[in-house]
């Protein structure tokens, strides 16, 4: 096993899940099998309990894990399923230490960080890199490792420390170090500032850690001068410094790797065994996602009515899958953030101009979604964006709470249950539409919620989301939620024309709603942008896209099919030999531009 271990320094957020996500993209299209492991070094067990303001969305595996956000950079970049055991927290390590000594398992030791949270830590990550990710049962062959934080972090020291070990531990010819680091460019002088990288990189080697590869963020290309300063004083030749400066997408960083040489860095430098030009395939439909999504020209306005849009991370997922939906479709997406509340009458009188700039919002937009979330806060203004879409036929995709609020603005202004309301909300209603889970337990936080993959049937064979899942009886999405639809009502609102035409195994849940007469104004339970792919959009995603885009009825009319001009090869077969050589020509022509400039 091979291990490649992504550190970063000066400041936070400074790309390093981009970067290690990037990494396993082009050992991928090396023929490499990959896995990811992301550290973060905060107490909580895991990230269940957060508030998407404190550290952006919670991700859901299919194993019902809620992780940080990164592990959904990793899956959709690589294309593989991971556990919740690649996340690994320091609360999960303690815990997993403290039950040991609670057995006995140290019995006569005294339990310290050096060695047994250290030697936790290497076990751990021996364990769950060996952990098949990609459906095919056969063990990864490079794992990458994300180390959160910043390097100085105090709470990160026990990682840094179990990872000097583990460098010994395993052998330098089967660990790699990269070292992301900031390189600012002050608009008063223009001039790349390599301090800071030098003082990470220092304190980085002090703690005993050498980097193999140095990562430059920087606004522009590395200049010359900023790439040698950083070699002579960072100990590392200049091709081990690298730039990613900014670029249109982030698409474009795995082609800025593979510009740079980092593969052949990576198959030298861990000794892979890897068939570079038979496995070319991946990079270059990586290439032509870049290119179409620099050619856009069309533009797409979607409005994303949520709780927690001071924040973007808060809703990572759901823009990344809008995105893949738009790029399918040919368009390029422009969203719009509106706060729910801003829409409710009473802000008319606490702040008149944002009511009314997110009316002007919602009023001009070409489709609206809204998202999950938790508590009443905001939900009437997502209710009134619901009855908006409905009346005047605005495409509409309702996730979770989105599909909730739906049924309650549906239960009240067509069928007449004034009151009718979720027992989140109030518990007291007489029309409870959507009520908590009968197994839903609220003593213990983190983990309660109905999480994970869960199987849901189509009841229809007529259905629109049936017929963007190309027709599949079923479909297995990700969940986490602990309200849901009432079954009581479901009678009564598929009468007066909301169809529930996806359920749970049982027949008890309602999974999906459709409702007749609209050109699409759908809800789903499940969260189906945790399994979007840039490659292979979500269909209620995709559905939303094309809709607002006025293309739903030619999808239709080609059998609900993306031709080759709104989309990319999902299977790496169709691309004959003779169009693999010229887009290799292609790319090497690109290489050799980039370079001269």
């Amino acid at each position: 096993m091979k291990y490649i271990l992504v550190t970063g320094g000066v400041i936070s957020g400074v790309g390093k899940g981009v970067l290690a996500s990037s990494v396993g993209t082009i050992l991928k299209s090396s023929g490499v099998r990959v896995t990811s492991i992301k550290i973060d070094p905060y107490i909580n067990i895991d990230a269940g309990t957060f508030s998407p303001y404190e550290h952006g969305e919670v991700f859901v595996l299919n194993d019902g894990g809620e992780v940080d956000l990164d592990l959904g950079n990793y899956e959709r970049f690589l294309d593989v399923t991971l556990h919740r055991d690649n996340n690994i927290t320091t609360g999960k390590i303690y815990q997993h230490v403290i039950n040991k000594e609670r057995r006995g398992d140290y019995l006569g030791k005294t339990v310290q960080v050096v060695p047994h949270i250290t030697d936790a830590i290497q076990e751990w990550v021996e364990r769950v890199a060996k952990v098949p990710v990609d459906g095919d049962k056969k063990m990864p062959e490079v794992c990458i490792i994300e180390l959160g934080g910043t390097i100085g972090d105090i709470e990160g020291m026990p990682f840094v420390e179990a990872f000097r070990q583990f460098q010994f531990r395993v052998g330098r010819e089967n660990f790699c170090c990269v070292h992301v680091s900031l390189v600012p460019q002050p608009r008063t002088t223009g001039e790349q500032k390599t301090k800071p990288t030098q003082a990470s990189v220092r304190e980085l080697r002090g703690l005993g850690l050498s980097p193999d590869l140095i990562v430059c963020r920087s606004t522009s290309p590395l200049a010359n001068e900023s790439r040698e300063k950083v070699s002579l004083f960072c100990h590392v030749a200049p091709a081990q410094v690298i730039c990613i400066h900014d670029v249109s997408s982030i698409y474009r960083v795995p082609l800025l790797l593979e510009q740079q040489g980092v593969p052949d860095f990576f198959i030298n430098r861990l000794h892979l065994q890897a068939p570079r030009v038979q496995s070319q395939r991946l990079l270059l439909r990586w290439k032509e996602l870049a290119d179409r999504y620099d050619r856009l020209l069309k533009e797409v306005t979607i409005v994303l009515v949520g709780k927690y849009t001071k924040l973007e991370d808060s809703y990572a997922s759901v823009v990344k899958a809008l995105k893949h939906a738009a790029l399918a479709a040919s368009h390029r997406l422009d969203l719009k953030y509106i706060e729910a509340a801003h829409l409710e009458p009473a802000m008319q009188h606490d702040d008149a101009q944002c009511y009314h700039q997110a009316w002007r919002e919602l009023v001009g937009a070409n489709g609206i979604i809204v998202p999950g979330g938790f508590g009443s806060r905001g939900t009437g203004g997502m209710i009134m964006a619901a009855n908006w879409a409905r009346k005047k036929k605005i495409p509409y995709l309702g996730v979770c709470l989105g599909l909730q609020c739906a049924v309650i603005e549906f239960s009240r202004n067509v069928i007449g249950w004034e009151d009718a309301d979720s027992t989140e909300f109030n518990a007291k209603t007489s029309n409870p539409v959507v009520f908590e889970m009968p197994e839903h337990n609220p003593g213990q936080m983190g983990g309660t919620m109905r999480l994970g993959q869960r199987k849901t049937i189509f009841t229809s064979q007529d259905c629109l989301l049936r017929k963007l899942y190309h027709n599949k009886d079923s479909v297995d999405e990700r969940h986490r939620h602990r309200y849901e639809v009432n079954p009581k009502v479901v009678e009564e609102l598929e009468k007066n024309g909301m169809k529930f035409v996806g359920r749970s195994e049982d027949g008890e849940r309602m999974e999906i709603m459709e409702l007749q007469d609209h050109p699409y104004f759908v809800g789903v339970q499940y969260h189906p942008e945790y399994i979007s792919r840039p490659m292979k959009p979500s269909p209620p995603y995709l559905g939303l896209l094309l809709a607002s885009c006025g293309r739903l009825q030619s999808f239709a009319n080609r059998g609900f099919r993306l031709s080759p001009k709104m989309s990319y090869c999902e299977d790496e077969d169709e691309l004959s030999d003779e169009e693999l050589t010229n887009i290799t020509s292609q790319m090497n022509n690109d290489t050799s531009n980039s370079s001269s400039s």
